[in-house]
């Protein structure tokens, strides 16, 4: 189930990079029709960027799902993970074990 989601997450961040690339920053939207004389395209400029905003939108919020689901998925372990857990004593905060009445030196 996690393998799944995370292609579809994958799948899901190439769509957003792939349409936010084609996206013209002065809103543009790809350029269809624009510029002078007889819109005869099927999309005006106006409508191209419409639709490139929506589809961002939609892929953006998929995205986020897709997060919030492999953020949830992998929260399985009931143990705690911390790595403040993990980390070896200092020296100093060590116990110190007694092993018998010291040798006398010499």
């Amino acid at each position: 189930m996690q393998t799944v989601i995370l292609v579809i997450h994958l799948l899901l961040a190439l769509g957003m990079i792939a349409v936010i690339l084609v996206q013209r920053s002065e809103g543009g939207g790809l350029g269809i029709g624009g510029g002078g004389g007889g819109n005869f395209g099927v999309m005006s400029s106006r409508s191209a960027a419409n639709l490139l905003t929506r589809t961002t939108a939609i892929l953006a919020g998929a995205f986020m799902v897709t997060s919030l689901a492999l953020a949830l998925l992998s929260n399985t372990h009931t143990q705690s993970t911390s790595i403040l857990d993990q980390a070896p004593v200092p020296a100093a905060e060590q116990p110190v074990e007694d092993t018998g009445p010291a040798a006398p030196t010499r």
